[in-house]
C-alpha cells in the first residue's frame, strides 16, 4: 500500500526541484524490441527493482530506469505513480513498444516471498505466474480492483502498443534475496521471460474479472 501521497503530480513537477545526477537518474536503452521493462521507481525508491529490471531485459530487450539516488530518503519523495509517470524518454521507449512489463517493489505485510502479477495482459499475466511457481517462487494473480493490481488504463505498463502490459509487484524480502544471489535472480528473470515472451495478444477483458 501507498502510505504517504506523492510529493511529485508529474515529472516536470519533480524536475524543478530534484538534480538530475545527484538526487535521480535515468536510463533509456532502446532496442527496438517489442517488449519494454521498465522500473519508473526504481534505485533507492524501490530498492532492487532496477536490478531485477536488468536482469528481465538482459540485452534484448529495451529498458528503462528511473532511479532514486540518496539513500534513505522517504519512498514518497520521488515516487511518481505509475498511472501519472511521464518522463519522456519513458514515454518514448514505453510507445515503440509492443508490450510492456513493470517492475516495482512492495512492502512485505506479513508475505515477503509472493511475486503479485497483474496488468491488463491476462494471458502473459497468467503465464508469469504459472512460470514464477513451476520455478520454485510464490506468485499470484492481481485483478482489477484489487491493490497493486497494476489494471488502470494509463498504469505505464498498459501504454505499449497494445495497450496491455503486465506488473510485477515483489516484496522487500524476495527484493534483497534476488539481489544477493545470482542464480535465484537469474532463475526468476527467465521465469518472467518465459511468460513475457509466450503471452498471448494481450486481450483485455478489464470489465469482466475472474474469480
Amino acid at each position: 500500500m501507498r502510505l504517504k501521497k506523492d510529493s511529485y503530480e508529474c515529472f516536470s513537477e519533480l524536475e524543478q526541484t530534484e538534480r538530475e545526477g545527484i538526487d535521480f537518474r535515468r536510463l533509456a536503452v532502446e532496442r527496438m524490441s517489442e517488449i519494454a521493462v521498465v522500473a519508473p521507481h526504481g534505485g533507492e525508491i524501490e530498492p532492487h527493482t532496477s536490478i531485477i529490471a536488468r536482469a528481465i531485459a538482459g540485452e534484448t530487450h529495451s529498458l528503462y530506469l528511473f532511479e532514486g539516488l540518496r539513500l534513505h530518503r522517504d519512498h514518497c519523495e520521488l515516487h511518481i505513480t505509475s498511472e501519472k509517470f511521464d518522463e519522456p524518454s519513458a514515454a518514448a521507449i514505453v510507445a515503440a513498444a509492443e508490450v510492456v512489463l513493470g517492475v516495482h517493489g512492495r512492502a512485505d505485510n506479513g508475505d515477503g516471498e509472493t511475486t503479485w502479477v497483474g496488468g491488463l495482459d491476462f494471458q502473459r499475466r497468467d503465464r508469469i505466474v504459472s512460470a514464477l511457481v513451476k520455478a520454485g517462487f510464490s506468485s499470484e494473480i492481481r485483478r482489477p480492483g484489487q491493490s497493486l493490481a497494476g489494471g488502470a488504463q494509463n498504469n505505464i505498463c498498459n501504454r505499449g502498443r497494445t495497450r496491455a502490459g503486465v506488473q510485477l509487484e515483489i516484496p522487500r524480502s524476495l527484493r534483497d534475496q534476488l539481489a544477493g544471489n545470482d542464480e535465484k535472480l537469474a532463475r526468476f528473470a527467465n521465469a518472467v521471460l518465459l511468460g513475457m515472451e509466450t503471452g498471448g495478444e494481450g486481450a483485455v477483458d478489464a470489465a469482466r474479472p475472474r474469480g
